[in-house]
C-alpha cells in the first residue's frame, strides 16, 4: 500500500533543487501505463503553479532506465520532436522506492476511439503529417553517449518465443521468410523511440502535442519505427484504406515522412520491416497470454490478447503472400 502523503512529501524534495521549495498537492494515479505507474500530481512554489507527470516502477531488464528515458526525450527534444519536458530522473531506489521521471504534464487526448470520432479527413491527413515530421525528428536526434543498447530484433524474438516453449506455424514461417528476405543494407543506426504508435501520443484537435512512453528506446533502424505505427492493431478498427495508425496511406505516410526527413526510403525494405513488425505483434500477445495461462498474472485482460495470436497469422500470411 503505498503512502501517498509520504509520497507526496518525497516528491517534494526531488523537485527543490529544480523548482526550490514546492508543496506537492492532488498527487493521484491514473490508469493506464502497463510497465510503470503513471500519477498526476500539481507543484505549487511561492512564483508558479506546474501541473507535472511521474512515472514510477521497478527497473527490469527489458525496459530503458529511467535516466536513459530522460537522456533520450531531452536528445529529441533538442531536434525539434514534440516531447514532454523532463524536470528530475533517477535510476536509483533512494529517493522514492523506485527509479522515477518527472515531467511536464501536456494536455490533451491519449485514447484512440476518442481521438478517430474527433478527426475528419483534413484532420487525419493533419495528424498523419505531423507523425510522420516527429519521427523524422526523433531519427535526427544525437544518438550517442547515453547509452543506447542495440540488439539483433530477430534473435531476441526467436529467444521469446523458445522460452515460452510454444510457437505456431506461421510463426515459424515468418522466422524463414524474414531470415530469407532480409535487406542487405539497414541504413546507419539512429535513436529509436520503439513504440511510436496510437496510444502512445497525445493528441488536441488534430494538433499532435506530445510522444510518450519511452521506455522502449534504443538503437536501431528508422523504419522499425514506421513500420511499428502501421501494424493493423495500431489501426484500432479503422479500415484498411487508413492503415497508417488508422489516419491514412502507409504510401502517404512513408512520403511524409520522406518531405520531413530528406530521405528516400526503400519500400521493399520497408515491407521486410512490416513483416517484422507484426511478427513481434504477434509474440508479444503470446507472451502475454502466458502470463496469465502460467498463474503469474490472472488477468482477463492478458487473457483476451491471446485471441490476437491468430489476427496476427492472418495478418502475416497476407503480408509474406505480397512479395
Amino acid at each position: 500500500m503505498i503512502d501517498v502523503p509520504e509520497l507526496a512529501r518525497a516528491l517534494a524534495r526531488v523537485l527543490a533543487p529544480r523548482l526550490g521549495a514546492v508543496r506537492v498537492d492532488n498527487l493521484r494515479e491514473l490508469t493506464g501505463g502497463a510497465s510503470r505507474a503513471t500519477w498526476a500530481f500539481t507543484a505549487i512554489s511561492a512564483s508558479e503553479v506546474r501541473q507535472l507527470i511521474l512515472r514510477v516502477g521497478p527497473h527490469d531488464e527489458i525496459h530503458a532506465g529511467m535516466e536513459l528515458e530522460a537522456a533520450a526525450l531531452s536528445r529529441a527534444a533538442a531536434s525539434g520532436a514534440p516531447v514532454p519536458r523532463v524536470l528530475a530522473a533517477s535510476n536509483s531506489t533512494e529517493a522514492l522506492g523506485n527509479p522515477f521521471l518527472v515531467c511536464d504534464f501536456v494536455p490533451g487526448e491519449t485514447i484512440v476511439r476518442k481521438i478517430q470520432r474527433a478527426l475528419d479527413d483534413d484532420g487525419r491527413a493533419a495528424l498523419l503529417e505531423q507523425c510522420a515530421a516527429a519521427l523524422a525528428a526523433i531519427h535526427r536526434a544525437d544518438p550517442t553517449g547515453i547509452g543506447l543498447s542495440s540488439t539483433d530484433q530477430l534473435s531476441s524474438w526467436r529467444h521469446e518465443l523458445d522460452e515460452i516453449g510454444d510457437t505456431t506455424a506461421t510463426f515459424e514461417w515468418a522466422f524463414r521468410w524474414l531470415e530469407r528476405n532480409q535487406p542487405a543494407d539497414v541504413g546507419d543506426p539512429v535513436l529509436v523511440h520503439g513504440d511510436f504508435r496510437m496510444g502512445n501520443l497525445i493528441v488536441e484537435g488534430s494538433r499532435l502535442a506530445a510522444v510518450l512512453d519511452w521506455e522502449l528506446t534504443h538503437l536501431g533502424s528508422r523504419a522499425e519505427d514506421l513500420a511499428w505505427f502501421c501494424i493493423r492493431a495500431w489501426r484500432f478498427g479503422a479500415p484498411r484504406t487508413l492503415d497508417a495508425g488508422g489516419l491514412g496511406s502507409i504510401e502517404d505516410f512513408l512520403t511524409a515522412y520522406e518531405r520531413a526527413s530528406a530521405i528516400a526510403l526503400d519500400r521493399k525494405a520497408f515491407h521486410w520491416w512490416l513483416v517484422s513488425a507484426t511478427l513481434r505483434w504477434g509474440i508479444i500477445c503470446r507472451y502475454q497470454v502466458q502470463r496469465h495461462l502460467s498463474g503469474r498474472t490472472r488477468s482477463v485482460e492478458l487473457a483476451a490478447i491471446g485471441r490476437r495470436v491468430c489476427e496476427t497469422e492472418w495478418d502475416l500470411l497476407d503480408l509474406m503472400e505480397a512479395r
